[in-house]
């Protein structure tokens, strides 16, 4: 799938499912026949898109990447890694560990096309208006989109599930921060007021709201308890989408099903799409397990994020005997920042020539050779793998831009093209730590008896490695000798799921490492992710801790772009000032999706461009493919 910012934003909440991969107009006009104008001036549309054409009219009857005659039926077993004690999204940002799967039971106003970089269009919502300065945007919602308790959705629904998310969804609660009005203002309309026109993806993101029965967590459970959106529950929540929840086991197994009487299974947009009649999530704690169990047949789809698994771990018998199908999709949908994340909340992390220093100590190189059998590049830009990428010097816009907060910055961003050091050599690794040991020289540090101390205090210069997956351990203690080499104490710590994500939300952490995937068309969600107001909130996706008022001056910039030419320059400009403020350590990139199938499923021929495999949206069970290979374990 394409990946949105709404998408983003549920990836951190749902990161235990692999395939959580849109964007957000100037809008295509719905057939004026059947079309009344909400407010003068504002005409009822059918999609929006963000500064591009819009694909497919208002009458389509298909998205051109899916199988009309794709049949429905059987089911498909899957990977999750940790656990899950929560089916309430509304609070999965900061209480319980969600069950990803519980996303998939959900609607909202709008959904994504796979073939196009930021265009969304109608589901629960039938059309959509606001006027040319983007002050605000009405919906209107389908009269027959339904629970699945048969009642009709309503505006009601959808102004509760803002206030919710807002309140108790800190990731939410910024990305809406500038809706601050929603109102019902006709029978299936809902009016949003914005803080300020001008805001271009504010009418699309809003189209992008969950939205949760207002009816049902007002009311009371099977016990005669009264709900609480604000708490955790595995309660099976009521839905509006084409899969309900069907059965699990609390922290091991979730299984969603096939609403057979879904409403809104005939919709253009829903053509070739839900064709398994159940998906069902298997809950691994280790990586490692898991490749086992797929090997055993227990589960029949893996994405692989392993580069020595990849090259080492597939010569099972299954595979040569072209029963098990090894198949890399590329990914056209996205960029993505992965690194060291240093916690810039701490003291020691604050001087950015120490979080410089730590960069030369990292030998990428070396690591990439050794336990990744060369399969990665490293990451250079907060948007690697896109065009808002920033390379070279600025120039241009993208200067015209930086000009205005010279005085914020560092003064490399004008002066140096960002690269990072480069190892692989004993040659370079002395130079690196040469070049390390000056930096932290710079910033107050002095090596004593084979420690690197703080030259006032004394104090060692010590940290701690911190994650969830054991098998990112290996990065981590491979990292660690080149540290050591400079003076520092270095502990390497693996803590379960709940431990740690309790850990992040409090801050409590040295470094750890995080990823921030980026869509085509970034916007309001760089406020979370680097935004000074974001710093603070308990799970967010600032996990550095940043608070800079020039980052936060770039971030307007990129959200009240006017064209697609300026949000690129903008964009880069942003890139160049998070590089240089050296908040991370970059890692690596691979621009390919590696997957591992039992063969049992169908697809459309070519997958969509911006939707990597699709799967399992667009695929289907294959009942011919299924009999060939033979049964389930």
């Amino acid at each position: 799938m394409t990946i949105s910012r709404r998408r983003l934003l549920q990836t951190s909440a749902f990161a235990a499912l692999a395939p959580v991969i849109g964007g957000a107009g100037s809008l295509s006009v719905i057939d004026a026949a059947s079309a009344q104008s909400p407010a003068k001036g504002a005409e009822w549309r059918h999609a929006l898109s963000l500064f591009g054409e819009i694909k497919y009219p208002a009458e389509f009857k298909r998205f051109d990447y899916v199988n009309p005659e794709a049949p429905k039926g059987g089911a498909v077993r899957q990977i999750a890694i940790g656990t899950f004690d929560n089916f309430n999204i509304a609070v999965a940002g900061v209480k319980g560990n969600i069950a990803g799967a519980v996303g998939l039971i959900y609607e909202s106003l709008t959904t994504g096309s796979l073939d196009e970089v930021s265009t969304e269009y109608g589901l629960l919502a039938e059309a959509v208006s606001h006027p040319e300065d983007y002050s605000w945007v009405s919906y209107r919602l389908r009269p027959n989109a339904k629970w699945h308790d048969g009642k009709p959705v309503t505006p009601e629904d959808v102004i509760f599930s803002l206030e919710s998310f807002k309140k108790y969804h800190p990731q939410y609660s910024a990305y809406y921060r500038h809706v601050v009005k929603a109102e019902k203002v006709g029978e299936r309309e809902i009016k949003f007021t914005f803080d300020a026109p001008g805001n271009r993806e504010l009418p699309q993101i809003v189209g992008q709201l969950t939205v949760l029965p207002k009816h049902w967590w007002e009311g009371t459970n099977a016990s005669g308890a009264k709900r609480d959106i604000g708490s955790t529950t595995l309660e099976v929540p009521l839905g509006s989408a084409a899969y309900r929840i069907k059965d699990f086991v609390p922290g091991r197994s979730v299984s969603v099903e096939r609403v057979k009487d879904y409403w809104g299974r005939d919709l253009n947009v829903n053509v070739g799409r839900n064709n398994f009649d159940e998906l069902r999530y298997e809950y691994f704690r280790d990586g490692t397990v898991a490749l086992e169990a797929f090997k055993g047949d227990q589960v029949d789809w893996r994405t692989e994020n392993s580069a020595k698994n990849w090259a080492t771990a597939y010569d099972f018998p299954a595979v040569a005997e072209k029963r098990v199908i090894l198949e890399e999709f590329l990914n056209r949908s996205s960029g993505i920042m992965q690194g060291f994340a240093l916690n810039i909340r701490r003291d020691k992390f604050k001087d950015p020539r120490v979080r410089r220093a730590l960069n030369y100590a990292f030998d990428f190189e070396e690591m990439n050779k050794q336990i990744f059998f060369g399969q990665y590049k490293r990451i250079s830009s907060y948007f690697d793998g896109t065009e808002l990428a920033s390379s070279g010097l600025p120039e241009g816009k993208e200067l015209e831009i930086l000009e205005t907060v010279r005085a914020e910055v560092p003064p490399e961003v004008f002066t140096k093209p960002y690269t990072n050091p480069v190892g692989g050599s004993a040659e370079n690794v002395r130079g690196n730590l040469r070049e390390a040991l000056q930096l932290f020289k710079e910033a107050g540090y002095e090596v004593r008896d084979r420690k690197l101390v703080n030259a006032k205090t004394g104090a060692p210069f010590e940290l701690e490695l911190l994650g969830e997956d054991p098998s990112f351990e290996r990065v981590m203690l491979f990292f660690k000798p080149s540290l050591e080499r400079l003076g520092i104490g270095v502990s390497v710590r693996t803590i379960d799921a709940t431990q740690y994500e309790n850990r992040l939300r409090t801050w409590d952490f040295d470094v750890v490492v995080s990823s921030w995937p980026e869509s085509l068309s970034p916007g309001n969600e760089q406020r979370e992710f680097w935004g000074s107001q974001a710093a603070d909130m308990a799970g967010s996706r600032n996990i550095v801790g940043i608070k800079n008022p020039a980052i936060d001056k770039l971030i307007d910039r990129v959200i009240f772009t006017k064209d697609r030419n300026d949000l690129v320059a903008a964009t880069k400009a942003l890139d160049r000032v998070l590089l240089w403020n050296n908040f991370v350590v970059p890692q690596w990139t691979y621009n390919k999706v590696r997957t591992a199938r039992w063969d049992r499923f169908g697809r459309p021929p070519e997958p969509p461009k911006y939707g990597q495999s699709g799967f399992p949206a667009i695929w289907w069970y294959d009942a011919d493919k299924a009999a060939k290979i033979g049964k389930r374990s």
